[in-house]
């Protein structure tokens, strides 16, 4: 070839490096291929003679192993040379070529055939060499292929090359070292007289390292329990000999303390010593294997319905591997009558396999073993539980507790407790078969009105006959089939199936009842309180359901009116006594909300046409004026809020927008989905008599709902032209509207009946308190401090909602009722009576009480959105962020509700 121009020169001499890489590759390419089983059979080798092949096999052995692996490495070594060539440049260059798109390296070497005259032609190559030049400054070295499978299909490299690392991790690499001494043998001298080697290998549970004896230097040293002591003698045959006080025997006479392979376990401390040339001696102290503890941490106690659990905490000083609970019966401490009279069969006892970590550390921890035993015989009986815990070394930890009774399941329904008692005794003792087939068929012989499931009663007539079949011989066999049937029967009666929602009202308030009677753990107290409210639920609902719109009352007696805050107070109070242990006090308040959910009647708002007496019209003033307090609220809320977050969207406006799905334009004065809708009252069954507009007494809340669409267009149900929020405030400050909202309830209260009564002037007091606290809201306005603003304005309401109360308490008394709570008895309201609602969405009755007022159907799309507002509010609060004026007034909020 001629030479190149200088710009192909230039593209050339970048390819050296890649050039250099790729000729490297192709080397390690063809080494791999030619000489991997060379390092296979040395990994093996190497393997072999660190985990100790050399002093397992014979001399013999060893010399026939050693002479054919040297064999084996000798012939492919030379066959891998007869296959391994060097690559050549051209070879690399080709190969380098090979992996560029239009293998430019060739381009820029050739030279053109034809047209080396013609400048067109020159012009076309030059401008193809530029191209194929810019190709080559872009050329990496290719990466080798180092895959060998079509020539090793076995994987045999792999199996060496992890044999080889697990020597090197698990293996003795000084063994490998002794070679030349295991392959002359024993009775071979060697040139530096005798020697020895020892290793001290405690056992693999402990997770401590071997010890090398020489390379220890001090004449004591610690061993745990049960080493192993291996010693090797080099050299000539009873130049060395051992001695040891390690042993629990001491050496027999036919023990040879010569021989060149010597192991000792260590069962004690003593001394091993090596006497002879060079001989060393140690004083060994055993570290004894302590045997595991175990203990009961807390007691066991019963997971409703029936599991029982309890904690234990078990410790070793290396690690616990398996440990079990033993249940036997306690005939000694169970109340032996009735049934229990008679000896118990014998019975086997429980075991229960107990939990161990499943990762971590297994030398202290603490487990939790819950099972459902409710079906065992020993099931609510008294027991001794028995733990035991196992360590590697075979160790046994082992503590004993008496349990009073075995938690299991326990019934509530006086029949399923009666057959499940009969279950027992059958299981205690075949004896008791005669009795509880005559007290079971003593229970079933009328069946009407006692047994609610006809499938429990047949069931319970199906065990009474085998029983009776078998009285005088009755199996073990029968026994446990007349159990499972009796089991049945009685989970049916417990759980029923009850389609009647007062039926299972009425279950409910049964079993809780037999359970203070049987004093149930505050467990299963949670349970069937949470059993019994659902119950409730649903019957309230069934009777909302029922109630007939329009549907009147009885007016010849009185009312009581509850809304389901209250019914929820008195559950709370009932599971409080209970937990206390004054039963009788529950009882009583339990057998008090029987006969008013029995007695519960819901019935429909009926709607008005507004206040009929100065009372009603000064409440419904005192209304609206707590209504628009509340807006203006919300309005400086909203104010402080964009202060600091200029524009922030407004997410009161989105769920406006969210509110109203048919597209109807909320009017002035009208919220967002308070449409007209008619309330719904809880009432127990004294009949009512006309409504004087008061507010419910305390504990008797009236749960109605409001009638009317509040501030809404004439023409819609119930509707008035309102005054609420939105109406009149355009162009004014807030602090003129609070001014006009003081002005307006200065006049209220100068205009309030009741005058001279003590109810009369306590609301009063309490409405010269809210004048007070919007005065100095609207001076903090004035001033631009809404934070101020806001606390104030929250006392205002506060006072306004006492002085309505107050208001309400003293119209009762001037009615003449018996009880204050009986206004707005029938359950009407005025028409233009608009639901108030706190920020947290929750909406007020007649007097301001919060959650007093709303049907049931609303009740919990407004829990809802009450529960959204807090989250909000709890979000906002944790962004440090904030101003601190913003979290101040968040903080209060979150304080409040």
């Amino acid at each position: 070839m001629t030479d190149h121009p200088p710009s192909i020169d230039a593209a050339l001499r970048r390819l050296v490096w890649p050039l250099r890489l790729t000729r490297l590759g192709m080397v390690a390419e063809r080494a791999v291929r030619a000489f991997w089983p060379v390092w296979t059979i040395l990994f093996m080798i190497f393997a072999a003679l660190a985990f100790g092949v050399a002093d397992a096999l014979p001399a013999l052995a060893l010399w026939g192993m050693l002479l054919g692996a040297l064999a084996g490495v000798i012939w492919v070594t030379v066959k891998g040379a007869r296959r391994f060539i060097l690559p050549s440049r051209a070879e690399a260059l080709d190969r380098l070529d090979r992996t560029l798109p239009g293998r430019p390296i060739t381009a820029l070497i050739d030279r053109p055939a034809v047209g080396a005259d013609d400048p067109a032609s020159q012009s076309v190559w030059a401008a193809h060499v530029a191209q194929m030049a810019a190709r080559v400054a872009e050329a990496h070295a290719p990466e080798p292929d180092l895959r060998i499978s079509d020539r090793d299909p076995y994987g045999l490299r792999f199996v060496a090359a992890t044999a080889f690392v697990m020597a090197l991790v698990f293996g003795t690499v000084w063994r490998v070292g002794a070679l030349g001494e295991a392959a002359v043998g024993p009775g071979a001298v060697v040139i530096n007289g005798p020697s020895w080697e020892g290793w001290v290998e405690p056992p693999l549970y402990t997770g401590l390292p071997s010890l090398y004896l020489n390379d220890i230097t001090q004449d004591a040293f610690e061993a745990p329990a049960g080493s192993r002591i291996t010693l090797r003698f080099y050299g000539e045959l009873g130049a060395l000999s051992l001695r040891q006080s390690v042993m629990d025997a001491p050496p027999t006479e036919e023990t040879d303390t010569t021989a060149a392979a010597q192991d000792l376990v260590l069962l004690r401390s003593g001394e091993v010593a090596i006497d002879g040339p060079n001989g060393r001696s140690w004083q060994i102290s055993m570290v004894a294997d302590q045997p595991p503890a175990v203990a009961l941490e807390g007691e066991v106690t019963g997971v409703p319905p029936g599991q029982m659990q309890f904690t234990y905490i078990a410790t070793d000083d290396y690690g616990v591997i398996s440990g079990e609970a033993e249940l036997v019966l306690n005939a000694e401490a169970a109340d032996r009558r009735f049934g229990l009279a008679v000896d118990p069969e014998p019975r086997a006892a429980l075991v229960l396999d107990l939990p161990m970590p499943f990762a971590g550390s297994r030398a202290e921890f603490s487990e939790l073993l819950v099972e459902d035993l409710s079906q065992h015989p020993f099931a609510n009986l008294p027991v001794t539980l028995t733990l035991n815990v196992v360590d590697d070394a075979g160790q046994i930890g082992t503590i004993r507790e008496n349990i009073a009774r075995l938690p299991g399941r326990r019934f509530f329904d006086p029949l399923a407790n009666a057959i499940i008692e009969q279950r027992r005794d059958i299981l205690w003792s075949r004896e008791n078969a005669p009795r509880a087939a005559q007290i079971l068929r003593a229970i079933s012989h009328r069946p009407e009105g006692v047994f609610d499931d006809e499938g429990a009663y047949l069931m319970v007539r199906t065990a009474i006959r085998r029983l009776e079949s078998g009285v005088d011989s009755l199996s073990a066999e029968t026994r446990d089939q007349v159990a499972e049937i009796l089991w049945n029967a009685a989970l049916q009666l417990e759980e029923g199936n009850l389609a009647d929602a007062l039926e299972r009202l009425r279950r409910a308030q049964d079993r809780l009842a037999e359970a203070m009677r049987q004093g149930a753990s505050d467990e299963e107290i949670a349970q069937l309180m949470d059993e019994l409210r659902q119950a409730m639920d649903d019957y309230m609902q069934q009777l909302a359901e029922n109630a007939q719109p329009g549907e009147d009352r009885p007016d010849d007696g009185e009312t009581m009116e509850m809304s389901m805050a209250d019914l929820d107070e008195m559950l709370r109070r009932i599971e409080e006594l209970m937990q206390q242990g004054r039963m009788a006090e529950a009882q009583e308040m339990l057998d008090a909300l029987r006969q008013m959910m029995e007695n519960m009647q819901i019935t429909q708002g009926e709607g008005g046409d507004g206040p009929q007496t100065p009372g009603e019209q000064a409440m419904q003033d005192l209304q609206d004026t707590l209504r628009d307090q509340q807006d203006l609220s919300d309005d400086s809320f909203q104010e402080l809020q964009d202060q600091f977050n200029p524009g922030r969207p407004n997410p009161q406006q989105d769920q406006q927008g969210q509110q109203n799905p048919q597209g109807q334009q909320n009017q002035p004065g009208q919220q967002p989905g308070q449409q007209g809708q008619e309330g719904q009252q809880g009432q127990q069954g004294r009949p009512g008599q006309p409504g004087q507009g008061g507010q419910s007494g305390p504990g008797e809340q009236t749960d109605q709902g409001e009638a009317g669409t509040p501030g809404g267009q004439p023409g819609q149900p119930g509707g008035q032209q309102g005054q609420g929020r939105g109406g009149e405030n355009d162009g004014r400050s807030l602090a003129e509207r609070q001014e006009d909202l003081r002005r307006q309830l200065e006049e209220q209260a100068f205009n309030l009946p009741g005058e001279g009564t003590e109810g009369g002037e306590a609301a009063r007091q309490a409405l010269e308190d809210a004048e007070r606290a919007m005065d100095e809201a609207a001076e903090a306005l004035g001033r631009g401090d809404l934070a101020d603003a806001l606390d104030s304005q929250s006392e205002a309401m506060e006072a306004l909602r006492e002085g309505m109360g107050e208001l309400g308490r003293a119209l009762a008394q001037d009615s003449g009722l018996e009880d204050p709570g009986q206004g707005q008895a029938d359950g009407t309201a005025p028409a233009d009576d608009r639901p108030l609602q706190d920020p947290l969405g929750r909406q007020a009755g007649n007097a301001g009480a919060f959650g007093s007022e709303e049907g049931f159907d609303q009740r919990e799309e407004a829990f809802r959105r009450a529960r959204e507002l807090l989250d909000e509010i709890r979000r906002r609060s944790a962004e440090q962020d904030r101003p601190d004026i913003e979290l101040d007034y968040l903080r209060r909020l979150l304080d409040q509700f």
